[in-house]
């Protein structure tokens, strides 16, 4: 009982207490429940009441008897003594009685360490990926004092806590943000130096992600935070440690409105697509470390330029180990296999070299494997210089492996990521196959809502721009009705299935090969322009993807300059109208023609008509897909006959599931980047959107994305 009451208050009161902390309280408990107070008193309980443990230091309230008064006696027995340490009925009372409490002197003779107070202090819950975050800090100052990359790689295999160095990397880089480009330039080759040996390619790219995930937060300590993080990226991608796919996959994984896009977008136009970008991207910090790795690259080159021509394997050694970059060691392997490809009676030198310094444990087996792997991955880019690169590289790898200087798992390495490839150039061969078939039998069916569910069935949205090449390059070669359709299957798949990247690098893979494509459709480039001007047109494209889509072109070829017909089609007079008309409507469903369907069914439900009547006239119009227009026309037409009822029609038609929140959000979307146009026409246009958007908002019509937009507009209006 006593110990339950005990619990009880402890958990109330005393707050966490530790399993140890619990049974020091239970032994307690049991050994009081036995103490009498005098000789003559039968046994007491200590109840709740009268029982308290001392945790953190803080004191028993007054009337309490705290653990610290149960003591021992000489005879080791456990007695209970009252709080002013005198007696009670039957004992002999206190010597003096002077009205104060008495406390352990451990200076007496007497004093015994036993009858100190028992005092329970909770322990701090830690986890490993805390200890690691505090411990990683250290590492990172260390490295910049002392610059020694051999150290720092050391000090994180002792933490021996792989699965969070992208920790580390989002670390290292966000300290280096905010210091001298000394620290810039030592982070990026700290980064280079523990790829792959140390920390994995996957954690990697998950620090960066995290990284730009966070560029929000760290654009508001450093100002030009896009930018040094922009730069920190394609750093990262000269030196080999980041894919350039990366750049791609990071931006799907980001919110359109987040600055880590404008991060990627600055990384992918302002570094990594300049001229002589390698050169540019590695001074920009101006080497301020004891040696960048440019500087290393060099001395590579030279010294091995060096050894195939005096033959000293000794020396060349030597060199190697005077550089004092052990971490780089893969560059040396990498340039010396080159060396060996573009100068054939080189090679039995360079592999001389190698096997040396591997025996030496110069260079180690990780470093090895790494370069070779480096190589590997830039073959097909080496085979444009060297045509037999690949034949040769075939041949060295098992003569390594056997001579015992490469490891034998590097082989099943390079056979896993073959058949990878293979693997994936299979999938995309049959998804050609595919969407052609499904391309072709929607030409003949017009049947949009199942090639919607044929492409679904796919799951394969990783290629829509596939798809979306093969869709408009089928259709040019084809009358105007199927380029008429194509527009129109274009404005369908647009926010149901494809987003606005896919159309852009669906289009920039057609005008990557206009040149190749107009030898077998004499008017392809008028053709392509038309479509891309359509696209703008149906507000699939906004001008600026233009400038984007030009900006991944090559200066001068075709694909440019279609891009640049496009835009002097899209601001020519009256080009919505022409551009709707390009085909001709071969559809028999032109989207001008259903514009003019949904502004009378709108006008007649406004003028008193039925809802359930309008809401038969959308369906009747077999253009889902076209839903955001009904949506937008309904919102201009509420402000413009100040009729707030026009609303109650997209209530229905979106409680019906007649209006997707897909086409809903796309439909308020236009309306709000047109609102300065309207706000000509209609002064109080913002106001009466935003009103819209917070019904729309209550409602459930809108996707989370332009919710998260809505403040940003009421304050712009404000």
């Amino acid at each position: 009982m006593a110990s339950n009451n005990i619990n009880s208050n402890s958990n109330s009161n005393e707050g966490f207490l530790t399993d140890e902390q619990r049974e020091v309280l239970k032994i307690a408990v049991q050994n009081a429940e036995g103490l009498s107070s005098s000789p003559k008193s039968p046994s007491s309980m200590l109840s709740e009441q009268h029982f308290k443990v001392v945790t953190g230091g803080g004191r028993a309230p007054a009337g309490a008897i705290a653990v610290r008064h149960v003591r021992r006696s000489h005879s080791g027995k456990l007695v209970r003594v009252k709080k002013d340490g005198a007696g009670g009925k039957g004992t002999w009372g206190k010597l003096l009685d002077t009205g104060a409490e008495t406390h352990l002197d451990k200076n007496d003779p007497n004093y015994d360490s036993g009858e100190e107070p028992y005092e329970l202090v909770g322990a701090t819950v830690s986890t490993p990926f805390n200890d690691y975050k505090k411990a990683v800090v250290p590492i990172v100052e260390e490295y910049f004092s002392t610059g020694d990359v051999e150290l720092a790689a050391s000090d994180l295999r002792d933490l021996q806590a792989n699965e969070y160095h992208h920790y580390f990397v989002k670390r290292l880089v966000s300290m280096a943000m905010d210091r001298h480009d000394k620290e810039k330039e030592m982070a990026s080759v700290l980064l280079s130096a523990l790829y792959a040996d140390v920390i994995s390619s996957t954690q990697i790219s998950q620090g960066f992600i995290t990284l730009l995930e966070s560029a929000d937060d760290l654009a508001l300590d450093i100002v030009d935070a896009v930018d040094i993080l922009a730069l920190f990226i394609a750093r990262a991608v000269v030196d080999d440690i980041l894919p350039p796919a990366f750049l791609t996959k990071a931006k799907g994984k980001l919110s359109e409105t987040s600055k880590g896009v404008e991060v990627v977008q600055t990384a992918e136009k302002s570094y990594l697509s300049a001229p002589h970008h390698a050169e540019l991207v590695e001074r920009r910090w101006g080497g301020s470390t004891h040696v960048t790795v440019e500087e290393v690259k060099k001395k590579i080159v030279n010294l091995l330029r060096e050894y195939t021509e005096s033959g000293d394997t000794a020396e060349a050694c030597r060199c190697i180990r005077e550089l004092g970059v052990s971490f780089f060691h893969h560059e040396v392997v990498k340039r010396a296999l080159i060396l060996a490809m573009e100068v054939p009676t080189a090679e039995p030198l360079i592999l001389k070299l190698l096997k040396e310094a591997a025996e030496e444990c110069l260079i180690s087996s990780s470093q090895m494997a790494k370069g070779f792997a480096r190589l590997s991955e830039s073959l097909d880019d080496l085979s444009l210089d060297i045509p037999s690169a690949k034949s040769i590289f075939q041949l060295l790898v098992p003569k390594a492996i056997s001579e015992g200087w490469l490891e034998p798992s590097f082989l099943k390495s390079i056979a896993a990521n073959g058949d990878n490839v293979e693997e994936k150039d299979e999938k995309v061969r049959r998804y050609k196959e595919e969407v052609v078939a499904i391309i072709n039998e929607y030409f003949l069916s017009d049947d949009i809502p199942e090639l919607i569910r044929s492409l679904e069935d796919l799951a394969a949205p990783e290629y829509n721009p596939i798809f979306l090449k093969k869709l408009i390059t089928l259709a040019m070669d084809r009358k105007n009705r199927e380029k008429e359709m194509a527009s129109i299957l274009l404005s369908a798949l647009y926010t149901e299935i494809f987003s606005t990247e896919d159309i852009v690098n669906g289009f920039i893979m057609l005008l990557e090969v206009a040149e190749d494509t107009a030898l077998d459709i004499l008017d392809a480039s008028n053709e392509l322009a038309l479509f891309l001007a359509r696209a703008v047109i149906d507000d699939i494209l906004v001008p600026l993807n233009l400038e984007e889509i030009s900006s991944k072109l090559p200066p001068n070829c075709s694909g440019s300059e279609t891009v640049r017909m496009a835009r002097t089609l899209v601001s020519a007079r009256h080009a919505g109208e022409r551009l709707l008309r390009c085909w001709g409507g071969g559809s028999g469903w032109a989207v001008e023609d259903a514009k003019d369907k949904i502004t009378k069914l709108l006008e007649e439900y406004e003028s008193g008509g039925d809802v359930g009547e309008a809401c038969q006239c959308i369906r009747d119009l077999g253009m889902p897909f076209f839903n955001h227009e009904v949506v937008k026309k309904a919102l201009v037409m509420a402000m413009e006959k100040k009729n707030d009822t026009i609303l109650d029609l997209l209530q229905e038609c979106f409680g019906e599931g007649l209006i997707t929140i897909n086409q809903m959000t796309k439909g308020f979307s236009r309306v709000r980047d047109g609102l300065d146009d309207l706000a000509l026409d209609i002064p109080n246009a913002r106001e009466k959107f935003l009103s819209y958007a917070e019904r729309a908002k209550a409602s459930g019509w809108l996707l989370p994305s332009f919710v998260r937009g809505a403040p940003a507009l009421a304050a712009a209006s404000g």
